[in-house]
């Protein structure tokens, strides 16, 4: 695998859509920032023409080979040795760099407010980094390919943004859509659907231990993103990790809702679940289960554990959640934008459509991160006039769903009040949500180095429970949280002594390092709470609940 190929598949497992994208993003509010950034050099002529003066200094050293600029650390768009050692190329390089530290310099110190100031950064990344001179036919690497291959890489990529244009809403694809087929090479684990209902198939998988513990596991997806990220492929496959760990294993497919079901809300979903959750104890005869939630899903079983907690009931044994943010005041580049105006066009939006589109999801992402999810997917398939990479990840990352309007409107109303961290400020099926009611055992997985869902952030949302919670930090991003199987030799992640004081930080300087991924530690802590063991049922599903299609079911193929 060529170096562009490795960058492009580390870069798949850390940028994956989330919970933040869905507050929206309005061109008039980047226009507004654009203008107020070319408004503030009138304003502050004085402040203006000291960097302008500045800039010409270190124009002047770059012409004259006097300057030391370098790009950051991990910059990979300037890693061709080209770059460093022919004298033209550096002095290209380095004028830009000089353009684009002297651009965020004069908005820093200006005297907008802090609000503004960050935003000003945002649009001039927008700018600086699509005028990279890597994004250009003068990369070294798009020079080398085009005469290796006779011009043919330049015809080869023409080819490709033509398609792009017709068929991506004009960005670069990201992956080889035709590489993959759920059911084919990706979700593969032999299992069966067991229950249906209008918003979720229930799919049982087939134990490979002779014996399992009584107490079944229930995965819960996020509803942004299909089911088969937890089924990748055999090698990463947490199914298939808690099955040899004689865990029964269930997980659900949501639906990819059409804007006939724009009324499906987060009520709507938990009701559902709560049918999934009656089936599964049916179905393995035990009185509870434990369960597992991943991002906007770890939103929907809390929610379901407060439901059940306000009506007296634990069904749940044990919860799992992975990179979940309960508590919503966090900052990221998804909220420099984020007001009440944005926030109600948001719904007003999805409501009109029926639907937030998946589609629309992924390109408001994309633009949040353009270095990493438009111009290196640009410089691979126009400039190098290569094929988009064949990645499961990132197949799995733009085989996107819809959400419904009542459910996304759901779900800003979470991002705009933060109402969980407050007792009884949230009501979903009738009943009033308090965490700390909710005495099931909690083990919360984050990424040290997750930008979608700050780990800080999760960690606030594990003190909001009631019970023992068991914080865990690994040393990864967003997605490599989840797959994130034994063996690899880079994979490290922190535990904590049993207690979680208020600040993250004071919780992570007391904590222990641990080599290895965080899944067997998380299969001790979870056996333990999985009852005894017992003869591994012969067939799927019962005489109530009978095994149907073979999994990944038919929710999954739905588009």
């Amino acid at each position: 695998m060529n170096k562009i190929a490795e960058d492009l598949q580390r870069q798949a497992s850390e940028h994956t859509l989330s919970l933040n994208p869905v507050v929206g993003l309005r061109g008039k509010d980047l226009l507004s920032s654009t203008r107020q950034v070319l408004v503030q050099a009138l304003r502050q002529p004085l402040h203006s023409t000291r960097h302008v003066a500045h800039f010409g200094v270190q124009l002047k050293n770059v012409l004259l080979g006097q300057a030391d600029l370098k790009p950051e650390d991990g910059d990979r768009r300037f890693a061709d040795p080209a770059w460093s050692h022919n004298p033209l190329y550096r002095r290209y390089m380095q004028l830009y760099l000089a353009w684009r530290q002297e651009l965020h310099d004069w908005i820093e110190h200006s005297n907008l407010p802090p609000q503004d100031i960050s935003r000003g950064h945002f649009v001039i990344n927008l700018l600086t980094e699509a005028l990279a001179p890597s994004n250009s036919l003068a990369n070294p690497a798009a020079l080398k390919r085009f005469f290796e291959t006779g011009g043919k890489s330049l015809l080869d990529g023409l080819g490709h943004l033509a398609k792009d244009l017709v068929n991506n809403g004009g960005l670069p694809s990201q992956v080889n859509m035709e590489a993959f087929e759920v059911g084919k090479n990706l979700a593969l684990t032999e299992g069966a659907v067991v229950f249906r209902n209008d918003l979720l198939e229930l799919i049982q998988y087939r134990p490979n231990t002779e014996q399992v513990h009584a107490r079944p596991l229930l995965i819960v997806p996020p509803q942004i993103n299909k089911f088969y990220v937890f089924d990748l492929s055999p090698d990463k496959s947490l199914v298939r990790f808690a099955l040899r760990s004689g865990l029964q294993t269930f997980i659900l497919s949501w639906r990819n809702p059409t804007k006939t079901q724009r009324e499906w809300g987060l009520s709507t979903y938990i009701e559902a679940l709560k049918e999934a959750v009656e089936a599964v104890l049916a179905i393995t005869g035990s009185t509870d289960l434990n369960m597992l939630g991943a991002c906007s899903g770890g939103i929907t079983t809390a929610a379901l554990l407060g439901h059940y907690a306000a009506r007296g009931e634990q069904p749940i044994h044990a919860l799992t959640l992975l990179v979940s943010v309960l508590d919503t005041e966090i900052e990221t580049q998804f909220s420099l934008f984020v007001d009440e105006q944005t926030l109600e066009a948001a719904k007003r939006r999805s409501y009109q459509a029926g639907v937030l589109e998946g589609r629309n999801l992924a390109k408001l992402f994309a633009w949040m991160r353009p270095n990493d999810l438009i111009w290196n997917y640009w410089v691979n398939n126009y400039l190098l006039g290569r094929q988009p990479p064949a990645f499961d990840i990132l197949y799995w990352n733009n085989d996107t769903t819809r959400l419904p309007a009542t459910l996304h409107g759901d779900l800003i109303e979470l991002f705009k009040t933060n109402p969980l961290p407050r007792p009884g400020a949230l009501e979903v099926c009738g009943t009033p949500i308090d965490l700390k009611q909710v005495k099931s055992d909690l083990y919360c997985v984050a990424g040290v180095n997750d930008h979608i869902t700050p780990w800080e952030a999760c960690y606030r949302s594990a003190r909001l429970f009631g019970g023992s919670t068991e914080f865990v930090l690994s040393n990864s991003g967003h997605i490599q949280a989840i797959l994130n199987p034994p063996g690899n030799p880079k994979a490290r992640f922190m535990t904590g002594n049993g207690e979680l004081p208020t600040e993250p930080k004071a919780w992570q300087e007391n904590a222990t390092k641990q080599i290895d991924s965080w899944w067997l530690h998380w299969q001790a802590w979870l056996t333990e709470r999985s009852g005894p063991l017992k003869k591994a049922p012969g067939k799927l599903g019962n005489k109530q609940y009978p095994s149907g299609e073979a999994a990944p079911g038919t929710y999954v193929h739905e588009r």
